[in-house]
């Protein structure tokens, strides 16, 4: 039920979103999780909590799998499973930045089904379902087609590594950073930058509906080797990601080196976190547009700081 999938997560995202508002520039608790995960927040269990019980509330019959949820293995029998990632972008959330967002998808089997990032501080909601069009607040959007050379690539420092392209070759691309990956994978499929890129293993909450919305938009989407992505694994990592359109996407592949990799793994996971805390840190307007794109959206009005 794909069609009536996407409703439901729809309104959940932006009811979710409502509730992250509410921490977002406020004085808000977060800490460590310890192990290189990286930083969570209590706005992040807050929203886990309020999509949990909205959508196993009205299905309780799928899986179950979240950033900020214990691994329930059941999720593996169940013919469906939603796919959350709470805040996507948590560092950037902590720091009162815009570009984090609220992330589900469902997938029956391996292939996601239906899928929603929506962007709570910038007013931008993405969604597809499969078969159908994918919409940027109910418009469909599409990707553009790029020549590798000058091609705007979203991804981090670490992905221009000589050792990953054919012989050495880094391709002349620009490089930008925005620190949502799911974010990322939209602004891909609708054209605003050429192609989203990691040559680090990718957590499948983090990608799992935005790469449904890249595909139905008409982006090629794959792992770093070109495979197609599977979700809803016993290990739910996927080994990095290239989306972009299809041509692009051709380019890009053929100028990196061979497979020299062991697969995915939850420390290459780790360390992407930690590359894109460097470029948070690093960069005081990260999340925003390069100078002269013009913005996504508005952004909304900054919550009282006693707002719960």
């Amino acid at each position: 039920m794909p069609g009536t999938d996407l409703t439901l997560l729809v309104q959940a995202a932006e009811a979710a979103g409502e509730v992250a508002l509410r921490f977002w520039r406020g004085e808000l608790k977060s800490w460590d999780k310890g192990g290189g995960a990286g930083p969570v927040s209590e706005a992040d269990l807050a929203v886990n909590a309020a999509l949990e019980q909205r959508l196993r509330g009205a299905r309780p019959d799928y899986g179950w799998l979240s950033e900020e949820s214990a691994d329930d293995p059941s999720r593996l029998d169940a013919e469906r499973c939603f796919i959350v990632d709470p805040i996507d972008g948590t560092r950037a959330f902590i720091a009162g930045q815009e570009g984090f967002a609220v992330a589900i998808a469902v997938a029956q089997g391996e292939c996601v089904t239906a899928g929603v990032v929506h962007m709570p501080a910038r007013g931008i909601t993405y969604a597809a379902r499969a078969g159908g069009p994918a919409t940027r607040n109910g418009h469909p959007i599409a990707p553009r087609e790029s020549a590798l050379h000058g091609a705007t690539v979203l991804t981090s420092k670490a992905a221009l590594d000589p050792v990953h392209w054919l012989g050495g070759r880094v391709p002349p691309v620009r490089r930008e950073f925005r620190p949502s990956l799911a974010w990322r994978l939209c602004l891909a499929a609708e054209g605003r930058f050429g192609a989203a890129l990691s040559m680090r293993a990718a957590w499948e909450w983090d990608i799992a509906a935005a790469s449904l919305i890249a595909e139905r938009a008409g982006c090629a989407v794959t792992d770093r080797h070109g495979r197609a992505m599977r979700f809803n694994q016993p290990r739910p990592l996927v080994d990095g990601l290239v989306v972009a359109a299809p041509g692009l996407h051709a380019a890009l592949r053929a100028a990196m080196a061979p497979d020299d990799g062991d697969g995915a793994t939850a420390a290459d996971a780790r360390a992407a976190a930690r590359d894109a805390g460097a470029e948070i840190a690093g960069a005081g307007t990260a999340g925003q547009p390069p100078s002269g794109t013009p913005a996504d959206a508005p952004a909304r009005p900054t919550p009282a700081k006693d707002a719960r």
